[in-house]
């Protein structure tokens, strides 16, 4: 089975669309790896400078963000944009509906948490490494000497098709 987790990058904001993860000027890419350098590329952040080449994005398999990530139009593109830079796990409060089934269907995480945990998250400070028991539906962020562990549920399909790989393998598996 995959292994979700690795380190993870923080984008402290709500709504982030799927115009700012691949912005629309590179939809005629004819290779999700052309989409690869331009993640995040116009994400807008009130009063800080975002970096989406910064070491820490650079190393991210795991981005921790606020509600409705995904929002916007439902192209598939920003989900291969996540896809292509090894992101394996988005966590946030909500997702669209629409991008969260690409993402699954891709074989990326996406993990639904309350409110009060990511604010938890959101404080633990230094190089945060998150591991994701899909099992046990436990997401557990460790930072120097801090670790907190969440739960997060998913339905058994969702489970299922995480757990093969995406659509594609689960298909394949199948039927």
């Amino acid at each position: 089975m995959k292994q979700f987790g690795g380190p993870a990058a923080f984008i402290d904001r709500n709504d982030i669309n799927t115009d700012e993860i691949i912005p629309a000027k590179y939809l005629t890419e004819i290779t999700k790896k052309a989409l690869a350098p331009h993640l995040l590329e116009d994400l807008y952040l009130e009063g800080q400078k975002f970096d989406p080449h910064s070491p820490e994005m650079q190393e991210a398999r795991v981005l921790v963000t606020r509600s409705n990530f995904g929002c916007g139009s439902s192209r598939e593109h920003a989900v291969w944009a996540l896809e292509v830079n090894d992101i394996n796990v988005v966590v946030g409060e909500s997702f669209a509906r629409i991008f969260r089934q690409n993402m699954f269907n891709c074989g990326i995480l996406a993990v639904e948490l309350s409110k009060e945990d990511l604010d938890r998250l959101f404080v633990l400070k230094g190089r945060v490494t998150v591991a994701v028991d899909l099992e046990r539906e436990k997401l557990t962020a460790s930072s120097g000497d801090t670790t907190l562990t969440c739960s997060f549920s998913l339905n058994p399909f969702d489970k299922k098709l995480i757990g093969a790989g995406g659509w594609l393998a689960f298909a394949d598996a199948n039927y």
